[in-house]
């Protein structure tokens, strides 16, 4: 017989076993793993394999000839009957779409040059592990059989909320405060609550193409709206779509440019929402982890926030592998926040949440961050000599140097080669919704570029970009 036919009984099942045995016999033949002349084992022998009663297994073959589904031949033995060809199926895993593939090449890695993780030191995971395992035997968490607050534990909006009127200037209540598992999660979240469908949004051009995807999928109108030193052009936007009801901007730190939104686009943007009923959504994905002076004030904390809605992450400021962040909506729209997060998406993990909690209470947060700050400004100034001595073309983009490319260059393949030698720049290009605005380049991750190791890395990724481009 078939190697991979096996009969498995359940003793405890309320099916008979003489039942099971003639279903599993019949599913094999049916799929073709047992072919037409497979000999069976007669009933004594498979009454012994099988540990059950000989009467058994022969009631399970007298059903499986009633069903013409084997034949007997005496001294011939069993066999299956003949049947109509049936290829055996084998189950194919789904085919991942093209966004798909593309998302996990950004997150491929380790790698140098990677984009959007902490540098590889990683969570000091002894402050981490003490902090959460003294909070939960403080609070008794896992004796608790009460459900946790669907908003997020309010010991973490306390310290979020807090963390926000020092290195934001942004002044919120825990209660505006909600838990998610990342920005995705939250601009899930948003989108949700706001049932924008069918409306137009406008987005960065460039722009983070996670965010355009989650847009559309929402079955949101993205309208391309193009980047410059100050930020988005807001007067672009109200020429070509003053009837957006919703505006993603990335205003502390464009992704992927870099620009800082201005306060007069800022004020803009703020005018034109209030006055056409729109919505901001400000995507403060650095946090207070930017690189040159102090972090801008965030833009919810203009206007008193009526029509911002905030969303940040600990991805970048501790790990991603915490799949932690929030979310901090204006007043009046906190009670629909709250019902939908009970009902559809409720707040991570609690034990998460509480640590984290107790890393910021206890001023480990703040410390790591200036540790980082420092650790970034040194790596970006090593990774721009490199650059300086071999008389490219670049500027600073928050955590990444954006390295410029002749027009044409092929950044993808280059950063294809690239990822062979264990170096994840991210191409310029994919960042572009419009083609006709695309312009070539690499964005290389400060945060993963080791000074001991960036010299090397440097050479070797020259060397590829000397190939396609000279």
């Amino acid at each position: 017989m078939n190697p991979d036919f096996q009969i498995q009984l359940d003793r405890t099942a309320r099916l008979s076993l003489t039942e099971q045995i003639r279903e599993s016999i019949g599913r094999a033949i049916e799929s073709g793993l047992l072919a037409s002349g497979t000999r069976l084992p007669s009933w004594q022998d498979l009454a012994a394999q099988l540990v059950v009663a000989r009467g058994t297994v022969q009631a399970a073959y007298e059903r499986l000839f009633d069903a013409q589904m084997i034949e007997t031949f005496g001294a011939g033995g069993t066999r299956v009957a003949p049947r109509p060809y049936v290829a055996a199926k084998q189950p194919t895993a789904p085919r991942l779409g093209t966004f798909m593939r593309a998302y996990e090449e950004m997150n491929a890695g380790p790698a140098i040059f990677q984009l959007g993780v902490p540098a590889f030191g990683g969570l000091p995971e002894k402050l981490f592990s003490r902090a959460r395992s003294c909070n939960l035997l403080k609070t008794g968490y896992l004796s608790s059989l009460l459900y946790p607050d669907p908003r997020g534990e309010l010991e973490q909006r306390k310290e979020i909320a807090g963390n926000l009127s020092i290195t934001r200037n942004f002044h919120c209540h825990p209660e505006q405060v909600f838990i998610t598992s990342g920005f995705s999660s939250g601009l899930g979240l948003t989108l949700r609550v706001l049932g924008l469908d069918g409306k137009k949004v406008w987005m960065e051009e460039p722009g983070f193409r996670v965010t355009r995807k989650g847009l559309e999928l929402a079955r949101l109108n993205v309208v391309p709206i193009p980047v410059d030193a100050d930020g988005i052009n807001v007067d672009y936007g109200i020429e070509k779509a003053p009837d957006a009801a919703l505006a993603v901007l990335t205003p502390g730190q464009q992704a992927p440019l870099g620009s800082t939104l201005s306060l007069r686009r800022r004020l803009q943007v703020l005018e034109w929402a209030a006055a056409s009923g729109a919505w901001v959504i400000e995507d403060d994905y650095l946090g207070e982890l930017q690189l040159q002076g102090r972090p801008a004030p965030a833009m919810a904390s203009l206007g008193e926030g009526k029509r911002v809605i905030h969303i940040g992450s600990f991805s970048k400021t501790v790990s991603p592998a915490l799949r932690l962040g929030f979310v901090v909506v204006p007043s009046e729209l906190a009670n629909a926040f709250s019902e939908v997060a009970a009902t559809l998406a409720p707040a991570p993990s609690p034990v998460v949440q509480l640590a984290t909690a107790r890393f910021m209470h206890d001023g480990h947060y703040i410390r790591r961050v200036r540790r980082l700050k420092r650790l970034y400004t040194a790596q970006r100034d090593g990774l721009c000599e490199q650059l300086r001595m071999r008389d490219a073309q670049w500027v600073n983009a928050g955590l990444a140097v954006l390295l410029r490319l002749p027009d044409g260059a092929p950044d993808e393949q280059i950063v294809r080669e690239a990822m062979t030698m264990n170096m994840a720049p991210s191409p310029l290009s994919v960042w572009f919704a419009d083609r006709a605005w695309m312009l070539p380049g690499l964005l290389l991750g400060v945060a993963t570029a080791p000074e001991q190791y960036v010299a090397e890395s440097c050479r070797r990724l020259f060397e590829i970009i000397d190939r396609y481009c000279c």
